[in-house]
C-alpha cells in the first residue's frame, strides 16, 4: 500500500472519541455525541415532562383551607383515642366503687348470724339472714332515729340516681361498661349528700309532726286514715321537699339563686301531680 492511500485510510478512522473528514481541505472536526451530553439532554427532558405535569400555584386561601382540613384529620383521631382512654378509666372507677359498696352491703347483711349459724341447714340460714337483718336495723332505729333515716336517705338518693342514669342511655346501643365509664360520680354524689343531709331529717321531722296530728289532733284512728295522711303528704311535703332538693343541687353546682329559682318555678307542678298519679 502507498504512503498516500495509508495516509487517507488513518485519517478516516475514529480517533479519541472524535472523527476527521477528509471532504474538507483544512480536515475539521465532527464530534461524536458523548455520554455528558446525553445525560444532560436526559434531564432537560424529564424536566419538560414534569413541569407539564406540575399544577398551577395555589391560591394562599386553597393552602389555609388544605392545612386546616388536614390538621382536622389529623387530630380527630387522637381525640376518639383520649376520649375512649378517659371512658375506659371512668368505668374502672366507677366499677371499682360500685363492686366496693356491693362488697360492704353484703359482707353486712351475711354476716349478721355470725357465731350462732352452728348446726344450722342452708334452709335455715336463708330464712333467717332477712328477718335478723331488718330487726337489727330497727334496732338501730330505735337508738339512732335521725342519724339512721339520714344515712338510708342518702344510700337510697344515691341509688336512684345510678338507676336514673343508667335509664338515660338507649336500650340497645350502649352496653354496661359503657354506661358505667359514662356514669356521672360527681352527680350520684350530690343525690346522696341531698338524701343524707336533707331528705333524711327532713322527713324525721315531717313524720314525727304529721302523726301527732293525725292522732292527737284530729284523732284518725280508722282504717282509712292513710288516704288523708296521703293527701297532706303530697301537697304539702312534697312540694317543700322537692324545692329544698332542687335548691341543695342548685347550691353543689354553684348555680344562680335566679336559675335556682326559675327550676322551682318549673318543676313544682309536674311533682305534684306525679306524686299524685302514683299513689292511686
Amino acid at each position: 500500500m502507498s504512503l498516500a492511500k495509508t495516509s487517507l485510510l488513518l485519517l478516516t478512522l475514529p480517533f479519541g472519541g472524535e472523527a476527521f473528514s477528509s471532504s474538507s481541505p483544512l480536515l475539521s472536526r465532527r464530534p461524536n455525541v458523548t455520554p455528558t451530553v446525553r445525560h444532560a439532554a436526559t434531564l432537560e427532558s424529564n424536566a419538560s415532562e414534569a413541569s407539564e405535569l406540575r399544577p398551577a400555584n395555589p391560591s394562599p386561601s386553597s393552602v389555609a383551607t388544605a392545612v386546616i382540613a388536614s390538621d382536622a384529620t389529623s387530630s380527630s383521631l387522637p381525640a376518639d383515642a383520649i376520649q375512649s382512654r378517659s371512658l375506659d378509666r371512668d368505668a374502672i372507677i366507677n366499677s371499682s366503687v360500685l363492686l366496693l359498696a356491693v362488697g360492704i352491703v353484703l359482707e353486712h347483711v351475711l354476716s349478721v348470724d355470725v357465731g350462732i349459724t352452728r348446726g344450722w341447714t342452708a334452709a335455715e340460714i336463708a330464712e333467717r339472714v332477712p328477718i335478723d337483718n331488718w330487726r337489727s336495723y330497727t334496732d338501730v332505729l330505735n337508738m339512732a332515729p335521725l342519724r339512721t333515716k339520714a344515712l338510708t336517705s342518702g344510700a337510697v338518693y344515691a341509688i336512684g340516681d345510678v338507676i336514673a342514669q343508667s335509664r338515660q342511655e338507649e336500650e340497645g346501643e350502649e352496653g354496661t361498661y359503657s354506661m358505667l365509664g359514662k356514669l356521672d360520680r360527681w352527680r350520684v354524689l350530690r343525690s346522696l349528700a341531698a338524701g343524707l343531709i336533707g331528705h333524711g331529717p327532713m322527713s324525721h321531722v315531717w313524720y314525727r309532726v304529721s302523726e301527732d296530728f293525725f292522732d292527737n289532733v284530729m284523732h284518725l284512728h280508722a282504717w282509712w286514715d292513710f288516704v288523708p295522711k296521703v293527701i297532706v303528704d303530697q301537697t304539702v311535703f312534697g312540694p317543700v321537699w322537692n324545692n329544698s332538693y332542687i335548691l341543695l343541687l342548685g347550691l353543689m353546682q354553684l348555680h344562680t339563686p335566679s336559675r335556682i329559682w326559675e327550676d322551682m318555678k318549673r318543676t313544682t307542678i309536674p311533682l305534684i301531680l306525679s306524686g299524685l298519679r302514683l299513689w292511686p
